[in-house]
């Protein structure tokens, strides 16, 4: 009797074990450090940055590939991931969109996506073998259609050829994360497997299935850091397989909130490709996704503004801006960063002149002295330094005083306090002029609220003009990122 008490016991307990594990993340699968680094972050605070989505086809697995293109386009999306399978249409029966795509049927593709105004982007979840023959046929095929990403799970442990083939094709590869049994189901096999790899060799981040293993997705994201390409974006009412099913961004317990704000932190240069894989709305996932959609955009600090500073193909460049004057600002084309040399010179955003415009920006000092500041409605294209009469500056200068003191209209209006970080701390500004007033905020504290007029060295203001960052001097370096504007068409 009391052997057969305590197996009922024994058995009791290991059940409630078992399901126990399939509701609360394993930690033994995320290093302890991670979970601390992830916990000590404030994500409240992040300014989300916006981020190109994808679709990826297999949301509309019921429909051809040119019946959800129709759909993709719709919902206003723009770029696309396709995956190996899905039929291509009424126009070409029992044609298959995959690798072995004959010229023909993909001459039809690309003139259907043309038509449509969508890009793509990615291709996958696909097999591409262990032979260099069966590799590069799949890559031959991203050739010719254009696609950035292949998305796979590589049978091969050693990944010498497809180093091999990414370096020669300059296609990357995304390794992605279906549950156990795949291998690649924990972000440290991941991880440990593109270690030392190229860069173009990462993670394809599917945060739905991390959560099918109990993971919590913003962790495994920090883990992967600096190798995500490309991420399978997904919610889901709870975590592990039994009765739970993807549901609408924002309304489950994947918390895509701190995950984009995980993702603005590591600068993530990818696509959030959206795949919602609930079965009950097969037919017609496109009000799940809308409404997903839409609360990305809610949560999306940026969201309506422009970046120029661009990446392009994962690297900054200065496209658009110009170099007035002595010194030159570099640009670490990986972070984005802009650091001043040498002066007294302008950087100046060529592309288009701003009338009404709100404009955001991190700035970081080298030292306490560093001078250096931005200029608005810059009249004409700089080729004397006249232009500083005729266009104000917002003065970066922590150890000036009053109208030359950082955050100071220079020379005409001085900020109201003191809201700027010391030397090696990154600020945040942002700057507001509608018509004649001029307002700047500065960490979040207005410190400028002011009707323009001519003051001190300037002797008139134009109502439009260019954008402008000052590099002063060697000894003292500003740097710059995170270049964001809103022009009059879009401010509230």
């Amino acid at each position: 009797m009391i052997y057969v008490l305590v197996v009922l016991i024994f058995v009791s307990t290991v059940a409630s074990i078992q399901g126990a594990q399939k509701t609360t993340p394993p930690k033994k699968f995320i290093p302890s450090e991670i979970e601390q680094q992830v916990a000590n972050t404030n994500y409240k605070d992040v300014r989300i940055f916006k981020f190109p989505i994808a679709m990826q086809c297999w949301t509309f697995r019921n429909f051809s590939f040119f019946d959800t293109l129709k759909k993709v386009k719709e919902l206003g999306i723009e770029y696309l991931q396709a995956f190996p399978g899905q039929g291509l249409g009424a126009e070409m029966p029992g044609a298959k969109l995959d690798h072995s795509m004959s010229d023909e049927q993909m001459k039809m593709v690309k003139e259907k996506l043309e038509e449509s105004g969508i890009r793509l982007v990615s291709y996958g979840v696909c097999d591409i073998g262990k032979t260099e023959e069966s590799m590069r046929k799949v890559f031959e095929f991203a050739k010719k259609m254009g696609i950035r990403t292949i998305v796979t799970e590589p049978e091969d442990d050693d990944f010498t050829l497809l180093e091999k083939m990414v370096q020669e094709y300059n296609i990357q590869i995304a390794i992605h994360n279906h549950p156990e049994p795949s291998k690649y189901a924990y972000p440290q096999t991941v991880f440990d497997h593109v270690k030392g790899k190229d860069d173009r060799i990462g993670s394809c981040a599917d945060t739905g299935h991390w959560m099918r293993c109990g993971l919590k997705p913003v962790e495994a994201l920090r883990l992967l850091e600096g190798r995500i390409l490309d991420v399978h974006l997904k919610d889901r009412n709870d975590f592990g397989t039994k009765r739970t099913d993807d549901v609408p961004f924002g309304m489950g317990k994947a918390n895509i909130h701190d995950i984009l704000a995980e993702l603005t932190l590591q600068d993530f240069k990818g696509c959030l490709t959206v795949e919602y894989e609930a079965e009950k709305e097969v037919q017609n996932p496109t009000p799940s996704v809308q409404k997903g959609i839409e609360y990305i955009k809610s949560i999306t600090y940026y969201e309506g503004y422009e970046q120029i500073l661009k990446s392009y193909d994962g690297h900054y460049e200065k496209h658009g801006w110009n170099h007035y004057g002595p010194g030159y600002f570099e640009l670490d084309k990986k972070t984005g960063v802009l650091k001043s040399q040498g002066g007294m010179g302008l950087l100046w955003y060529s592309v288009k002149k701003f009338k009404d415009f709100v404009l955001e920006l991190d700035y970081k000092c080298s030292q306490d002295n560093t001078n250096s500041g931005i200029f608005l409605r810059v009249p004409e294209v700089p080729t004397s330094d006249d232009y500083i009469y005729h266009s104000f500056e917002i003065q970066i200068y922590d150890v000036g005083e009053g109208i030359h003191r950082t955050a100071a209209v220079y020379d005409a209006e001085a900020p109201s306090s003191d809201a700027f970080r010391r030397g090696g701390e990154w600020n945040h500004l942002k700057i507001i002029f509608k018509e004649k007033h001029l307002q700047v905020e500065l960490n979040g504290v207005v410190v400028i609220d002011w009707d323009a007029e001519p003051r001190g060295k300037v002797k008139d203001f134009a109502s439009e003009g260019y954008i402008g960052l000052q590099n002063h001097d060697s000894i003292a370096p500003v740097y710059f990122k995170n270049i964001y504007i809103i022009d009059e068409n879009q401010i509230p």
